[in-house]
């Protein structure tokens, strides 16, 4: 559905939606449980070890990424030429021409280069048009127009929010009706927001009980994924799982430019041997139609693959942001385990 309440994004492998054990802490995050199952995530739980959580030092491997952020300025002359380095990074970025963005916006090359150069004041239709041509996210389509001096667009409000109600509605009815499998939504970073029984019951069986104390840090579904002190001994074919998932996280960093989601992939390519995740891996021969995730623990193994759901028309950064993650059994016997775990 590209213009419905969702759209189906990409099929296949990894984006893996679970926690993470860290010294055999198991916490699927501060959160509290509604008459449905659905697990609303309040706060955070640490999950992680520290030093996984921490800042990395070494931003070398994504050096070549520009992510500066737009800042108001007071001077009109600055606020030109903030706008001006903002939208020829993004021009570059999508692989287009003075020419090409200024036939595809229905304006004219001089106009677009007197822009970057900072000898034109834009209007505010003008450049909100520019950046839905270069396809920019709504966070980015604000940081453009703050550039120039004008006011932000798009709101960005707590998926509780009343005026999200509609939406946060529908979010909760997917989650429900997906049962018994797990279902999980997260936001552009992989931070978790909401979880279905089927999710609760899949993490469970991977990391044990959840602790009665939930805490502070957040539960990101990447670091659970590719962290060694996480998911990865679980998982049976980490390393075409986590290549396939390290290439989504690289697309998200350019596609949407911000320092959060470049710091997020920094991280990934801090633990190790995940930058050596480079060579892609040829299908064993009879392979599946996609790639799924095969987690092990003990005698049991669990077969599944992910379907990931976007907002088809979002007018909020939160909206722009949110993804709907489920998981599927990929054969019979996974389908009959998480038929009697709901039993």
């Amino acid at each position: 559905m590209s213009h419905g309440a969702a759209r189906w994004r990409r099929n296949g492998c990894s984006r893996l939606a679970a926690n993470v054990p860290a010294n055999a802490t198991r916490n699927i995050g501060a959160s509290s449980l509604d008459d449905a199952g659905i697990v609303r995530v309040c706060g955070a739980a640490p999950q992680f070890p520290r030093r996984e959580l921490a800042d990395p030092r070494d931003a070398d491997i994504v050096s070549s990424m520009n992510t500066s952020q737009a800042q108001p300025a007071s001077d009109p002359g600055l606020s030109d030429r903030a706008l001006g380095r903002l939208l020829k990074e993004w021009r570059g970025r999508r692989g287009y021409s003075q020419l090409d963005l200024a036939l595809a916006a229905r304006t004219t090359q001089r106009h677009v280069s007197f822009i970057e150069s900072g000898r034109a004041a834009p209007s505010r239709d003008m450049i909100l048009r520019l950046a839905t041509t270069l396809d920019l996210p709504l966070r980015q389509q604000n940081a453009m127009l703050v550039a120039a001096g004008y006011a932000p667009a798009w709101r960005e409000r707590d998926l509780s929010a009343p005026g999200l109600a509609v939406v946060d509605r529908a979010l909760h009815y997917m989650l429900a009706r997906h049962e018994p499998f797990p279902a999980f939504v997260v936001d552009r970073r992989w931070n978790l927001l909401r979880a279905n029984r089927g999710a609760t019951r899949l993490t469970e069986f991977l990391t044990g009980p959840t602790p009665a104390e939930p805490a502070a840090a957040p539960v990101n579904l990447a670091i659970a994924l590719m962290s060694s002190d996480g998911l990865r001994p679980l998982i049976a074919n980490w390393p075409e799982v986590a290549l396939h998932f390290l290439r989504g996280v690289q697309a998200d960093a350019n596609a949407d430019g911000t320092q959060e989601t470049l710091a997020l992939l920094t991280r990934l390519l801090a633990l190790p041997d995940v930058a050596s995740l480079t060579e892609a891996m040829p299908p064993e021969e009879g392979h599946p139609p996609v790639l799924p995730i095969h987690f092990r623990r003990g005698e049991t193994s669990l077969r599944l693959f992910t379907t990931i759901a976007t907002l088809g028309t979002p007018r909020d950064v939160t909206l722009d942001e949110v993804r709907i993650e489920c998981f599927f059994p990929i054969d019979d016997a996974t389908e009959v385990i998480f038929r009697a775990w709901a039993a």
